[in-house]
């Protein structure tokens, strides 16, 4: 056997096309974390403005006009306003202008990430520098001591989705990537709820009473997790019963590749580039990662939209899976019968055979 036929049989044809796939999500790989987040910058950060009306509308412009627009500043009525808004999660900061003295304050949110809270009184400490004022930070919605950088959520939320995507790989690779029938798909979607519900709970309770990194609801935190682990583990299994072990690729591309960089962990949405900062909120990982801060930092609030999406992939790939394991049964039930019938007119298969010298006589049927 020459070499090239050892290199045939070792890596065949669809071996070599899998390679070829595994290389290519390499690459994406290198290409959406360092393009996300080799160059953090603010772009349009929501951001409040406090001031008395005739200087209001003059802030506003010069913050808006800031070379590379970092902020998206807006007139706020009073301070106790700009603290709500922030609470909401409808704004990021808002700078409070103290007309009676020379110093103004900055509010901020380093519970939402602490990377942009710094930027927020960084640019605004820029910003009055030249008008002899000086800006004190006041942080609305502090991060745990024990969060270091906010990083605390998105660790939590990385890893239950990659037990969610783990889990369906598992579950579909242990006897074959497509289910065959729709008990097998209604069978190990069960085996992924219950998964789930370990997973988040386990998750919550090594996050807050084991490591005392997160604060927040127990449960709240639990019921997240549940839904996270779930929508990553439902969409991966819908994959592999559309494309087979390829599926396993698109999951990692959709959660890894596409999702981890652009979920505002390491650097909060508004510091992102603007196709991670458009992707983020869609996909798991940013959902997850937004609604784990809210619950920890900001009373639980603005998580109804990033809930709808975690529940919309669930519920998506759940169908999918189903759909397509009806689909199959329906397309492979004529096998057998088919099979049987091929099986009838094989000869040599039925109970009796024709000899050499044209005599019949009794025999076993061939398998």
């Amino acid at each position: 056997m020459t070499f090239v036929d050892e290199v045939k049989n070792a890596v065949t044809p669809r071996a070599a096309l899998l390679v070829v796939g595994v290389l290519a999500l390499q690459l994406l790989f290198i290409a959406s974390y360092v393009g996300a987040l080799h160059k953090p910058k603010p772009t349009d950060v929501p951001f409040g403005v406090v001031a008395p009306q005739q200087v209001s509308a003059q802030l506003v412009g010069r913050l808006d006009g800031l070379p590379g627009g970092p902020l998206d500043p807006r007139a706020v009525s009073s301070a106790a306003e700009a603290r709500h808004q922030i609470m909401n999660r409808e704004i990021d900061g808002a700078l409070v202008v103290d007309p009676r003295g020379t110093t103004d304050t900055v509010l901020v949110a380093s519970g939402g990430g602490s990377a942009l809270a710094t930027s927020l009184e960084k640019i605004t400490r820029e910003v009055l520098a030249g008008q002899q004022r000086t800006v004190r930070a006041v942080d609305v919605a502090p991060a745990s001591p024990d969060d270091f950088d906010g990083l605390s959520s998105f660790y939590l939320v990385v890893g239950w989705c990659v037990g969610g995507y783990l889990c369906a790989s598992i579950l579909a690779i242990s006897a074959g990537s497509r289910p065959a029938n729709r008990q097998r798909a209604v069978i190990r979607t069960g085996v992924m709820a219950l998964y789930s519900v370990l997973g988040g709970i386990g998750g919550a309770l090594i996050i807050g009473p084991v490591l005392g990194a997160l604060p927040g609801s127990f449960w709240g935190l639990a019921g997240l997790g549940a839904l996270v682990v779930f929508a990553t583990g439902m969409i991966t299994l819908a994959l592999q019963a559309l494309t087979g072990i390829v599926g396993i690729g698109l999951a990692v591309l959709i959660i890894v590749i596409a999702g981890n960089p652009s979920a505002g962990g390491a650097f909060p949405l508004p510091m992102l580039p603007d196709f991670w900062r458009a992707i983020g909120p869609a996909l798991p990982p940013g959902a997850g990662t937004w609604v784990a801060r809210s619950i920890a930092y900001f009373r639980g609030n603005a998580v109804t939209g990033s809930l709808l999406i975690l529940a919309a992939w669930a519920l998506v790939g759940t169908a999918v899976t189903l759909l397509l394991s009806m689909r199959r049964r329906d397309t492979d039930g004529d096998v057998p019968g088919a099979a049987t019938a091929r099986g009838a007119e094989a000869p040599g298969t039925g109970a009796t055979g024709t000899g050499a010298d044209g005599s019949t006589a009794g025999g076993s049927t061939a398998v």
